[in-house]
């Protein structure tokens, strides 16, 4: 198993381009489910959870390959409904194909998912939705068995924002009779890129990046070709890197129209963030940044994959700084690495009170998540003498050769077997 070497304390300078985004090319993928013929998908990062998401496909018999950050999708007349625990369990979004095997193939047997452990994360609301659009649903031995002849046309209204949820839904209505009306909708920037994607299948949905969806079912999907759009938490992660070390990162390929929480936040501590271009930003600091108060909260609010990689930042700052969790119950699983740096962390049941430091202090410390994975990165990299980070598996789903990254910008990082 790998494990990353920081020696911290080492200014971060020069350009960085950002990656594709996981959590738009993921669904994406799951679309192509929806229409047989040649799909390209182009700008696709290269991650451990795209793999995953490619060996599923291929277990339902589609043909995927990928060269380079292409990959090209052949979707046969007939696929198979089934997604397998020993798939589904490794990553939450594989419960996407549900909605397209549902809507395509009539019927979808698919393992309640897994993923990181940062709380609970039902799929009820997929469930509720489908049976509204008329499937029939149950759940047996781990898996979510579902069947309609047709999805029918329906209103309904989520009893909270779900990110995967909406877009279930949306993939699912886009070939059901008659018109859906999703109320309550997600509006994050990835289910802007999954209804743009589907409407080049030929789909007709209006409102997406709102929190009222409208569907009008089409008879087939057609297969296009689509463009990942880069990714905001990455963006957002080296922004934090430039911050906490004091450098200058100018970033390509920077999505900032999709950053303004963030963006503000990061302001407010006291980093000089210049907007060059539609996608460009130049990322500076100096000092240590000013204390500041944070609520996750879903799109636009500030998001909560930026969470530990702003608390790694606050753990230096000048005052007291108080971090209000509100998406997720267990997402604090990082502060306990963070303190065992030199970090003055307490948690207060969905709070968090962080009293910055001066320095941090090298240590062996284990990651929990993929977000948790790039806070204790972006401390390490703050950090006087080594830090000895453990499973970073966790890193490799989500950040595309970050380790490189870090490297040209100057950081004295390297990835060695344990």
């Amino acid at each position: 198993m790998d494990k990353i070497l920081i020696e911290g304390g080492v200014p971060l300078y020069g350009e960085v381009r950002i990656s594709g985004a996981k959590n738009a090319a993921l669904p994406i993928l799951a679309s192509t489910l929806l229409a047989q013929g040649t799909h390209k998908i182009r700008n696709l990062p290269r991650l451990r959870d795209i793999e995953t998401f490619g060996v599923l496909l291929r277990q339902l018999g589609v043909g995927m390959e990928v060269c380079g950050d292409t990959a090209r999708i052949e979707v046969g007349p007939r696929t198979d409904h089934r997604a397998p625990y020993d798939l589904v369990r490794t990553m939450r979004a594989s419960v996407l194909v549900l909605g397209p095997l549902l809507a395509r193939m009539g019927r979808a047997v698919v393992s309640l998912p897994g993923g990181c452990a940062i709380g609970s994360r039902p799929i009820d609301q997929h469930l509720k939705g489908l049976e509204a659009l008329g499937a029939r649903i149950s759940l047996r031995h781990g898996y979510v068995y579902a069947r309609a002849s047709r999805l029918q046309g329906t209103t309904f209204c989520f009893d909270i924002p779900t990110v995967t949820g909406t877009e279930n839904l949306l993939m699912a209505a886009s070939l059901a009779k008659g018109r859906t009306v999703l109320q309550n909708a997600a509006c994050e920037p990835e289910v802007v890129q999954l209804a743009e994607a589907l409407n080049r299948m030929g789909a007709r949905i209006h409102g997406a990046g709102t929190d009222v969806i409208t569907i009008d079912g089409v008879d087939y999907l057609e297969p296009a070709e689509h463009w990942i759009e880069a990714d905001r938490i990455e963006a957002g992660t080296y922004m934090v890197a430039a911050a906490i070390t004091c450098g200058e990162i100018l970033l390509r390929d920077c999505p900032h129209r999709f950053m303004e929480a963030p963006i503000r936040k990061l302001r407010e501590c006291g980093v000089q963030i210049e907007l060059e271009s539609d996608a460009t930003v130049r990322v500076s600091a100096s000092g240590r940044p000013k204390a500041v108060d944070v609520t996750t909260q879903p799109y636009p609010g500030f998001p909560t994959d930026m969470q530990a990689q702003l608390m790694a930042l606050l753990s230096l700052a000048r005052g007291t700084s108080v971090i209000r969790e509100t998406v997720f119950e267990n997402r604090f699983m990082h502060v306990g690495e963070l303190v065992r740096m030199g970090a003055r962390i307490e948690v207060q049941g969905a709070s968090a009170v962080v009293k910055g430091v001066s320095r941090l202090a090298g240590a062996p410390v284990m990651a929990t998540d993929l977000r948790a994975s790039a806070s204790l990165i972006l401390a390490g990299l703050a950090a006087e003498g080594v830090t000895e980070i453990l499973r970073v598996y966790h890193l490799d789903r989500g950040y595309e050769r970050i380790e490189e990254k870090l490297s040209r910008l100057g950081a004295r990082i390297q990835r060695v077997k344990e």
